[in-house]
């Protein structure tokens, strides 16, 4: 891990808000350093097994085979010091110690290619990413559509639940929302509209 070679590494950061397109980026670069025949290893948070329990899985449902690991330090005992790249998806979810943990990486000679939220449900720089663009050589800022006005969207707007930090989950909760229509928080309207409904629902 902290054998150092001849080669030259760096940080590149991939952020945004959810249905962005991240992880599909992710693996389009992880994708084209294959094809050059380097030796790539990818990584993600055990937390996120909304898609799959050991592979990266875009939206759009591009998938990639990933090492599962728990937080950040995971990476630096499993890390073979052999690979010349190393993907990190759902960086949000690793805590602060990723920071350090990129850093190393890249002093020892690899790329290193982390994908994130940057901000949280309501609207705060979302830890490690800040400190991540801080560090690194490349930043792709990837907007989505916000789903009220079809503006570009840079928020994650979570609907209902808890208002817990982190919560897992997909387009049942979380919806991509523009400057404009962004409502910090779970918006008060849309979870009464979602208990009623639940109310309403026949019993089987």
């Amino acid at each position: 891990m902290d054998i150092i070679t001849g080669n030259v590494g760096w940080i590149e950061v991939i952020c945004g808000p959810m249905f962005s397109g991240k992880s599909e980026e992710l693996i389009r670069r992880l994708r084209r350093a294959m094809i050059a025949r380097k030796r790539v290893e990818v990584f993600k948070p055990s937390i996120d097994k909304r898609y799959s329990d050991d592979e990266i899985v875009s939206h759009g449902d591009l998938r990639m085979k990933s090492q599962v690991v728990a937080n950040s330090a995971e990476i630096a005992e499993r890390i073979d010091w052999r690979s010349e790249v190393v993907g990190i998806d759902e960086a949000n979810f690793m805590g602060p110690g990723l920071v350090e943990v990129a850093q190393r990486l890249a002093d020892s000679g690899k790329q290193v290619i982390i994908a994130g939220l940057d901000t949280d449900y309501m609207g705060r720089p979302f830890v490690p990413i800040p400190d991540l663009l801080a560090h690194a050589e490349s930043i792709t800022k990837t907007l989505a559509i916000c789903v009220r006005c079809g503006n570009p969207a840079k928020h994650t707007q979570r609907l209902r639940g808890s208002d817990d930090l982190i919560v897992v989950a997909g387009s049942d909760m979380y919806e991509a929302r523009c400057r404009r229509c962004f409502e910090p928080g779970i918006p008060k309207q849309v979870e009464m509209d979602f208990i009623k409904a639940k109310v309403r629902e026949p019993k089987a």
